[in-house]
């Protein structure tokens, strides 16, 4: 039962039922390949292998969302940083090994980089600017505190979602 891909611009999109296993994985990481099956109408067997495919391709790893405040990760921010072209590879390779950076995005419109930074406090938070405002020619720097998660990891977390996508 092999469901045709559907192409869009030249390039061959994911079938419906890959799309509708992957949005029952995106609402819930930890459903057993028999709760799949009986949410899909799938095969279990063919869960597996599209699961197997497909972690070679769209599925970059399996993760957890954490609730950074309950382990004492008080400040959150969002960076947005312009840096001088001759410091951006020495400001991304020290953006990669800091260990309160969650995510970094190389991004346009005036700016290089935006960082997602989760720190203890925002004495922490502080320290970790200075360092960057010392090590390397910053041109704009803009500081966005998340006061709130509104909404997060939600993308293709709705099945009904996913079978309008593929269809």
């Amino acid at each position: 039962l092999k469901t045709p891909s559907k192409i869009i611009g030249g390039f061959d999109m994911i079938n419906a039922k890959d799309l509708l296993v992957i949005s029952h994985l995106r609402k819930d990481g930890r459903k057993t390949l028999t709760d799949l099956s009986k949410a899909t109408s799938i095969p279990i067997s063919t869960i597996f292998e599209k699961l197997r495919a497909q972690q070679l391709s769209v599925i970059r790893r399996f993760t957890v969302l954490l609730d950074f405040q309950k382990l004492g990760f008080y400040t959150r921010v969002e960076i947005m940083l312009k840096v001088k072209k001759e410091d951006r590879d020495g400001l991304k390779q020290y953006l990669l090994d800091h260990t309160s950076v969650n995510s970094c995005y190389r991004i346009n419109n005036g700016v290089d980089l935006l960082v997602d930074g989760i720190f203890k406090s925002i004495n922490e938070l502080e320290n970790f600017l200075e360092i960057i405002d010392e090590e390397f020619t910053i041109d704009k720097k803009q500081i966005y505190f998340i006061i709130e998660s509104v909404k997060e990891e939600d993308f293709l977390s709705s099945p009904d979602y996913a079978k309008s996508v593929a269809s």
